[in-house]
């Protein structure tokens, strides 16, 4: 069954608010209320991306700083639809750049930690040097809509919009390349701006590479996932594309990068995941 189209509202699905416990900024700590919002799961279980966006709201709270330049989160149990608390601790705040750690918890359980350092992006600049551009795809309105249904695809597709390159789409009607590739186009629904927390969710949105790749297309476990951003998007489509390159003792990793509309690359992305299994 399609599910019918709803507002992403990705910043309401990840704000937070801090708690008034009495002990919560001993040493630099605070904590935070939030919630995991409906529809935003796969196979019943809120995706990734998601996961750490709240995470990061809060901790960009914490250290006053909006932006995060590097965050790596390690995932120990699934999310489902409900309140959560994230706990942070400020631990360090220099002049440029504040790091710290947060832990969001359901029901006291810990759902994934993670340690990142935030900024503000507004104010980067420096020297470039690319030794290469976006990845050639056809415009999103030739490219494959990933439409979400009850099942698979799942309802997290349904929260944003997606755009499989032509090729690697094709996983959808059971044929496969061959190759751990997974080309596309993301954006917010409702023509939603994406700051750079939305880029964490985009790090994750796309169907796994191994479906590519003569694996089931089944569950594909997160372990760790690692965001890099290098700037803020411009509005419009986001240019994405992950590679998997190395396949061994049941782990496979993702390399990702994230172009904006301008055709400047936004961030950059590595996520170690389990094999998926039949």
């Amino acid at each position: 069954m399609t599910l019918d189209h709803q507002s992403s509202a990705f910043r309401a699905a990840t704000e937070v608010a801090k708690t008034e416990a009495a002990d919560a900024e001993t040493a630099g700590r605070q904590a935070w209320s939030g919630a995991i919002a409906p529809g935003w799961d796969i196979v019943g279980n809120a995706n990734g991306g998601y996961l750490l966006a709240i995470a990061a709201r809060a901790l960009a709270a914490a250290l006053a700083r909006p932006d995060p330049v590097t965050i790596s989160a390690h995932y120990f149990h699934p999310g489902k639809p409900g309140e959560v608390t994230i706990e942070t601790q400020v631990l360090k705040e220099g002049r440029r750049f504040g790091s710290g750690t947060a832990t969001l918890l359901s029901d006291g359980r810990a759902l994934l930690g993670c340690i990142g350092t935030f900024g503000d992006l507004a104010e980067a600049s420096g020297p470039e040097i690319l030794d290469q551009g976006p990845p050639e795809m056809p415009d999103p309105g030739d490219c494959l809509p990933v439409i979400a249904t009850d099942t698979f695809p799942p309802p997290f597709m349904g929260k944003i919009e997606l755009r499989l390159h032509p090729e690697d789409g094709q996983f959808l009607l059971g044929k496969r390349t061959g190759h751990a590739l997974m080309r596309g186009w993301f954006r917010l629904r409702d023509d939603e701006p994406a700051d750079t927390i939305a880029l964490l969710c985009a790090a994750d949105a796309f169907p796994p590479t191994a479906f590519n790749a003569d694996f089931p297309v089944a569950w594909t476990p997160t372990i760790e996932l690692t965001v890099h951003v290098r700037a803020r998007p411009a509005p419009g489509w986001l240019r994405c594309t992950f590679a998997t390159h190395f396949v061994t003792g049941g782990f496979l990793e993702e390399d990702g990068e994230i172009w904006d509309s301008t055709g400047r690359l936004v961030a950059q992305s590595r996520q170690l995941a389990l094999v998926p299994r039949g």
